[in-house]
């Protein structure tokens, strides 16, 4: 839809206002697309105001601005703008590369949500319904979010009841929250330690905020704690932000007793663990438990998202933290944005109380393990020498190129030849240690479609 949008709109361009766009029939049949797909680019290009749609008639390109009598010739000038905003930047290409589509096509092997086939999509909208039915679904939530929501979420993170539910804060998704508590949690300018490589949304966030992400560097079982000392003891940090569970992009767990490690590095730096538990619902073999429920001191502030599971307009999380930090945090999310929308809220708890939440989830853990058997099947056979690591959940695999290899052209021309990779590079804080590929096998449709995008991969790699 997005590839088509495009076409359209350079299209539009060398038409004047009032002029008839081709039928549906025809762009159906120009672009080789869809009717829905013709349907949702022109929806788009009607809300930017680009086109107008006249029902029985069709579409036709809109006035332009300084296009109507007596308007202004030429653009703008906003020139202006870039005195006032200053020398910050927020730099959101990778994040927008990972939520780019892929192009028509093209095989997706990249992003970090499930394929639609394997989202509980019936449920959600039968959940949804039955939330907007409640007297009560656009009042404002209690401040801290829906005490039953709040409770299911201390019940995930601690079976054991070592969580209480006042300790839980619902936020608007896993993005949100890692903002929120970085920037409660840090003033810019501070160092902030992080896993290399780590979630790249991660270091966005970390640099938009004027931190200093710091590389403690991981091996096939996660965070090294031994060197995270280290760290602590040459930055003077006072945090650590790092996935235990399903490490993006690696898809490692960090064992029991690396996790104790971490908790006690950090008790000796009077520092913070910052634990993202993104994606706990897309096991495929048993994990630890989350960090938070083994600490007594309030060191580990986590964040819990459900969205991984679900689907990736469910923007609702949540932060579990005690003590001083956890009001800190709970101010920060009040002054920024109140709450999260009492609506979603709602429909998440429908979902997660319903019978089929459970029965999503083995559902999901075996697709899971197929596409990901499927995935790495496809590397030995097209792709032998490469090093292929086994996560035991998770949507991601993460492939070690050879040496000397340039990771950025490989996705790139990849991308010419038909298949949707992500570049190992932009996930290191640093300079990498060699080159990878990030491939997400949760986001093939089937297992065939892997093995066809895997094959298409290995053609671009062997040619480099």
């Amino acid at each position: 839809m997005a590839s088509l949008a495009e076409r359209l709109r350079a299209e539009l361009h060398g038409m004047h206002p009032g002029q008839r766009l081709p039928s549906s029939r025809a762009l159906t049949r120009r672009y080789q697309v869809s009717p829905v797909t013709v349907a949702r680019a022109l929806g788009l290009l009607a809300a930017e105001g680009l086109v107008v749609t006249r029902p029985g008639s069709g579409a036709f390109a809109a006035e332009r601005p300084g296009s109507a009598p007596g308007a202004a010739a030429g653009p703008a000038d906003l020139g202006w703008q870039a005195v006032a905003l200053g020398d910050r930047a927020v730099d959101a290409g990778g994040v927008a590369r990972l939520l780019t589509p892929a192009p028509e096509g093209a095989i997706a092997l990249s992003g970090g949500y499930l394929h639609p086939s394997l989202q509980p999509l019936r449920a959600l909208a039968t959940a949804a319904a039955r939330a907007a039915r409640r007297p009560d679904a656009w009042a404002m939530p209690p401040v801290g979010g829906l005490p039953e929501l709040r409770a299911w979420f201390a019940r995930t993170a601690a079976p054991g009841g070592e969580i209480a539910p006042a300790d839980v804060l619902i936020t608007g998704g896993g993005q949100q929250s890692l903002t929120t508590v970085l920037r409660a949690l840090l003033p810019p300018g501070s160092a902030l330690l992080v896993e290399s490589p780590t979630y790249l949304g991660a270091l966005a966030i970390a640099r938009a905020g004027r931190l200093h992400p710091v590389p403690v560097p991981a091996d096939e079982a996660g965070l090294r704690p031994d060197l995270l000392a280290e760290a602590f003891d040459m930055t003077g940090a006072r945090a650590v932000y790092l996935q235990p569970t399903f490490h993006n992009p690696t898809g490692a767990v960090l064992p029991v007793e690396r996790r104790a490690r971490v908790i006690e590095a950090a008790r000796a730096a009077g520092a913070f663990v910052i634990e993202d538990d993104f994606a706990r619902h897309l096991a495929i073999d048993p994990v630890p438990p989350p960090m938070v429920g083994a600490d007594r001191e309030g060191r580990v502030v986590h964040i819990a998202s459900p969205t991984k599971g679900t689907a990736p307009s469910m923007r609702v999380a949540a932060v579990i933290a005690r003590g001083p930090v956890a009001e800190r945090i709970r101010a920060t999310q009040l002054v920024e944005g109140f709450f999260p929308a009492r609506p979603l809220q709602e429909t998440l708890l429908e979902l997660v109380s319903s019978p089929g939440w459970a029965r999503h989830l083995r559902a999901v853990r075996t697709a899971l393990r197929a596409r990901r058997d499927a995935a790495r099947a496809a590397f030995a056979r097209e792709l032998p020498e490469l090093r292929v690591d086994r996560p035991d959940g998770g949507p991601h695999l993460w492939v070690r190129l050879p040496d000397g290899t340039d990771d950025v052209e490989v996705t790139a021309a990849a991308l010419g030849a038909g298949v949707l990779v992500s570049a190992g590079r932009p996930f290191f804080p640093a300079e990498p240690p060699g080159p990878y590929l990030r491939v997400s096998y949760g986001m093939a449709a089937t297992e065939a479609e892997l093995a066809e995008g895997v094959r298409r991969l290995a053609e671009v790699v062997r040619s480099r």
